[in-house]
């Protein structure tokens, strides 16, 4: 039976769609090609019909997740206040929610360190996408030079991925819960306090030799 254009895609962004959770879930190595085509309500020997390989379905199933990821972050961002689309954004990221369900989550946590270890092809994809993400936060830092900006969102980014990780390693206790403190802490309340207070106990220690 031949099948029209529109139902090919359709079958193929439902393939991406499944595969794309149970990556998030289980790793990039977690599941085979018959069980995400099973998910997706196909049958194995259909999966070469559209993608030519394991890899090609990898790479785009990661890219769908990460593409999530980054217009959730735009549409929060669209929604708040300037002043307040960082902090909504490491807020609404850095929750038990989020860490207790890896499959609709940010694929970053759950797939960066195999991702790494594979051919420089999906390395390549995966880091455009990746500068995407990092972009998208870098236009949510208000009143720096974009250079800087995207540099501070390098660091935001790195600090609430560790964060998931950590906290996903620690379950969903109280460790797990000040785990995800200390990371939103660590985002919201950068350098320039602590520099400030050392700011200031300098120019105490100037007046008080001054006195003396």
């Amino acid at each position: 039976m031949r099948y029209s254009k529109e139902h090919k895609l359709e079958t193929r962004a439902r393939i991406v769609k499944k595969a794309s959770m149970r990556l998030r879930e289980r790793g990039a190595h977690g599941i085979g090609v018959a069980d995400l085509m099973k998910d997706a309500g196909l049958t194995h020997g259909g999966f070469y019909a559209h993608f030519d390989s394991r890899e090609a379905l990898v790479i785009e199933a990661f890219s769908h997740a990460m593409d999530r990821s980054t217009e959730h972050w735009r549409k929060l961002a669209e929604q708040t206040p300037p002043e307040k689309r960082l902090a909504t954004i490491v807020e609404s990221y850095l929750t038990p929610v989020h860490r207790d369900d890896p499959g609709r989550g940010c694929a970053i946590p759950t797939l960066a360190a195999e991702i790494a270890r594979e051919n420089p092809r999906t390395r390549k994809a995966f880091a455009a996408k990746l500068e995407q993400m990092i972009d998208a936060i870098a236009a949510q830092i208000p009143d720096l030079p974009r250079k800087a900006a995207r540099k501070q969102a390098m660091a935001v980014i790195a600090t609430m991925m560790g964060t998931m990780v950590l906290a996903r390693v620690a379950g969903s206790g109280g460790f797990s819960e000040e785990i995800l403190g200390a990371g939103r802490e660590a985002v919201l309340n950068r350098a320039p306090a602590p520099k400030r207070a050392a700011k200031k106990s300098a120019t105490r220690k100037v007046a008080a030799s001054a006195r003396h």
